[in-house]
């Protein structure tokens, strides 16, 4: 969750370094340092809070190094305060630390390096890594290489490092265990840089490889060492990053957030592109690894992901049983890999990350990999763990998502799901006809979509009068309960207020105790096949007083009599009434948090964009 980032080179160590943590400051915002070497002392910088408050100390200081590393913290094992700030030392201030990760057994260590009486400083698990390399120092005789390759072997857990010397004052060394680390570098490696994800390296053109497997990369001016975890010499394949020319603009918006709820009509119709076959009625995908004859003898789907991407998985679920007819099961990852779940070779694991890093999802990956279960991924981040561990792999295509909480890349998966369920309902029952429907259907989403960007303002207004509520119900039926969830989940994270949601039969089921005049429900009512069920729902809670949001097709009248406020929104078929109702939800969300005064709307406290971590 974390961000590494490291330079070595001619330009400005400190203005590049800032500008790499600010790039990855998405991946936590609790604290943030940066350390190097200059005249053979190792000197460092380390604050509370994001990166600004990092800049301001470093100008303080009058602070310049040759080579750095740095660090922007989502904090694990300790407070999120300075003294546990990365980059973290040995008691002899001779070597510096910063790391992405969970170092599993760090109390064992901890307390085998406390009986050598080596003290420590914090309370995080980095410090270990950072006192067994100095107590390994001497033993291996001052080499850095060798005490680093031995030291790893004794961390149990996923780690991505980065590490100066005071002694090897020129040289970062780099080190990864099924955590992301990337290292880039120009022709004549006189810059290299290091960093958790390459879109950091924004503004730079430069050859891109990945460390993994316990790799080590010895890095210094005009060289780059990297060697396996059996010591092994090795030429990493690398590809041309060409991100001179990026950069990244909230383009007038106030926030990145409500600029990528915008770019959805544009980044649903990437989704599309290239993927679809309209004389056929079907959908494929350039780079799809399984045959017609693989997925034809599939007759089990599992779908894992976690938070919003598992949100998308639930519809996957429904779209697949319902239109493919294939048992298919959305799994939140995080339980799935502990469970003992029914697969063999007619089992396709979905696996669902936006960043391709999402820890609980790739160890979920490798638990049906061992099965013998086929793998195929969805994700927005090419060269990421996911795509190098998935048998098959398909993009998204929606560009960065800035923003910590997703918005574009929800929509973008929703499309690829739909569109993959086309494929397999075509290689089964559904005829060429029925396919041509479904496609004329997806392919009026963005302009649906944008019809709802341009209730933006009444959207608003009706936010604000519901922003005094500290509570919310959210409510749906099949499709429409998706819905739902990342409705709610979408204002708990950007607001801070408490948002639950519920399939709307289930509300009698004990929910209904708790309904009055202050909790107001956000009822989702775009799916015509459970319209009249949803309707009944909202007469019982018309009865008990509660305020009603209903977000409802254009040509339902009938809720004008029971709905306090209702958005209309354009109509569609129930399989993809998710897209124009996902954008109300959003736009819900994020003007109710501007109403009740949130600043960081796309940090959201204790928040992440890459959950890196278990």
């Amino acid at each position: 969750m974390c961000g590494i980032f490291g330079y070595i080179g001619e330009k400005n160590t400190l203005q590049i370094c800032l500008k790499g943590l600010k790039q990855l400051e998405y991946r936590g915002y609790d604290s943030a340092g940066i350390a190097g070497i200059k005249n053979n002392n190792l000197i460092f910088c380390k604050t509370s809070g994001k990166i600004f408050a990092l800049e301001k100390k470093i100008e303080k200081q009058n602070l310049e190094l040759d080579i750095a590393i740095a660090h922007t913290r989502w904090a694990t094992h300790g407070k999120p305060d300075e003294k546990n700030a990365h980059p973290h030392f040995d008691t002899h201030l001779s070597l510096g630390v910063v790391h992405n990760g969970i170092i599993e057994n760090y109390a064992i260590l901890k307390d085998f390096l406390k009986n050598k009486n080596i003290k420590f400083s914090t309370e995080t698990d980095t410090e270990v890594i950072a006192q067994l390399i100095s107590y390994n120092y001497e033993k291996y005789k001052n080499n850095l290489y060798l005490t680093v390759h031995e030291s790893l072997k004794l961390l149990k857990g996923s780690f991505a490092i980065a590490l100066i010397h005071k002694d090897h004052p020129n040289i970062i060394l780099a080190a990864a265990r099924e955590s992301p680390l990337a290292i880039g570098f120009i022709d004549n490696k006189n810059e290299i840089l290091i960093s958790s994800d390459p879109n950091a390296f924004i503004g730079h053109n430069l050859n891109v490889f990945y460390l993994r497997n316990d790799e080590i990369a010895l890095l210094s001016k005009k060289s780059i060492k990297t060697y396996t975890n059996q010591k092994k010499l090795i030429e990493k394949k690398t590809s041309l990053l060409e991100g001179k020319n990026q950069t990244f603009s909230k383009e007038g918006f106030d926030h990145f957030l409500l600029k990528e709820i915008f770019e959805q009509p544009i980044t649903i119709q990437k989704a599309m592109l290239g993927n679809i076959s309209e004389d056929f009625g079907t959908a494929y995908f350039e780079g799809l690894k399984f045959s017609s004859t693989e997925l034809m003898a599939i007759k089990h789907i599992i779908i894992i992901a976690c938070g919003t991407s598992w949100h998308a998985a639930y519809i996957g679920a429904s779209l697949l049983e319902d239109k493919a007819r294939i048992l298919t099961t959305a799994e939140i990852a995080s339980e799935f890999r502990f469970k003992n779940p029914i697969i063999s070779e007619e089992t396709l694991i979905i696996a669902i990350s936006q960043s391709g890093e999402t820890a609980d999802t790739l160890s979920a990956v490798k638990e049906a990999k061992a099965k013998g279960a086929k793998i195929l991924g969805i994700c927005n981040v090419k060269n990421s763990t996911l795509t190098r561990e998935a048998h098959s792999c398909i993009y998204l295509n929606a560009g960065p998502e800035i923003s910590v909480c997703s918005s574009k890349a929800f929509t973008s998966q929703i499309t690829i799901l739909s569109l993959f369920t086309l494929l397999m309902a075509r290689l089964r029952h559904f005829t060429k006809e029925d396919g041509q429907k479904f496609l004329s259907e997806l392919k009026k989403i963005p302009k649906i979509i944008n019809q709802v960007l341009e209730k933006q303002k009444e959207i608003k207004k009706i936010s604000i009068k519901y922003s005094k509520y500290k509570n919310f119900f959210f409510i749906g039926r099949k499709y429409m309960y998706a819905s739902c969830l990342e409705a709610a989940l979408k204002l708990k994270e950007i607001s801070y207020l408490n948002a639950t949601s519920y399939p709307a039969g289930e509300l009698k089921h004990g929910p209904i105790a708790l309904i009055n005049k202050n909790l107001p429900v956000i009822a989702f009512c775009s799916n015509k096949q459970t319209y009249d069920k949803t309707l009944n729902n909202l007469m019982e809670l018309k009865a008990r007083e509660a305020p009603i949001l209903a977000i409802a097709p254009n040509n339902a009248k009938e809720i004008l009599q029971i709905a306090d406020d209702i958005i209309f929104i354009p109509n569609t078929i129930d399989e993809l009434a998710i897209f124009p109702t996902t954008i109300v939800g959003q736009l819900f969300a994020y003007n109710i948090a501007k109403a009740i005064g949130i600043k960081d709307i796309d940090q959201p406290r204790n928040l992440a964009k890459s959950v890196t971590v278990e």
